[in-house]
């Protein structure tokens, strides 16, 4: 098994690397700027916010457990994950080379994303909701993802891990959200 997780440790790295050294100077400000977008989850509030505001009964429930999601992945990632891991955040690949693509570096463990945690949190809650958000938000949240190898903030496995994270427990969430429902409509019920 130690054997196993080095092997994948040493692709994770060339990976990572790889991307480091590739020049993508059209992509490096867009991907920035979506990356910061992403900060403390402004993007996610930010589309939680119009989706209550118009999208009515629906949009407001599926506000409300994104943002729920959000809570309890950042929470689980930050508060858990983070400090029992505590992996080291990469060492970024001719730093002047590139300049163009780097966001701020976190002071926190890299291992899993909260960025890609927080944005598949929230795109499993939105998309349950509302089906035809679905692929264009988890789109969004795969571009989040992405965003945090490619400003050189986080290795490939710290993403993957992150997304599966956040879309786990918004499903926890949402199980937790559903029972809360249907026991609300029992007492409802029994009046």
């Amino acid at each position: 098994m130690a054997a196993a997780l080095a092997e994948l440790g040493a692709v994770d790295r060339a990976v990572y690397e790889a991307l480091a050294r590739t020049p993508t100077g059209n992509l490096d400000g867009p991907v920035r700027r979506l990356s910061e977008a992403a900060d403390r989850s402004r993007l996610w509030l930010a589309i939680a916010a119009a989706v209550a505001l118009f999208g009515g009964e629906r949009g407001r429930r599926a506000a409300l457990e994104g943002v729920l999601a959000i809570g309890v992945t950042s929470a689980t990632v930050n508060l858990v994950a983070k400090p029992i891991a505590r992996r080291r955040r990469p060492d970024r690949v001719e730093p002047a080379r590139f300049a163009g693509r780097h966001a701020a570096m976190p002071s926190s463990g890299s291992f899993p994303s909260g960025h890609a945690a927080s944005a598949f949190a929230f795109a499993h809650a939105l998309g349950r909701h509302l089906p035809a958000l679905a692929v264009p938000i988890r789109l969004l949240a795969a571009a989040v993802a992405y965003s945090r190898v490619h400003t050189g903030v986080h290795y490939p496995g710290d993403v993957v891990v992150g997304s599966v994270t956040g879309a786990g427990t918004a499903a926890m969430v949402a199980a937790v959200a559903d029972r809360a429902a249907r026991s609300r409509q029992l007492s409802g019920r029994g009046r």
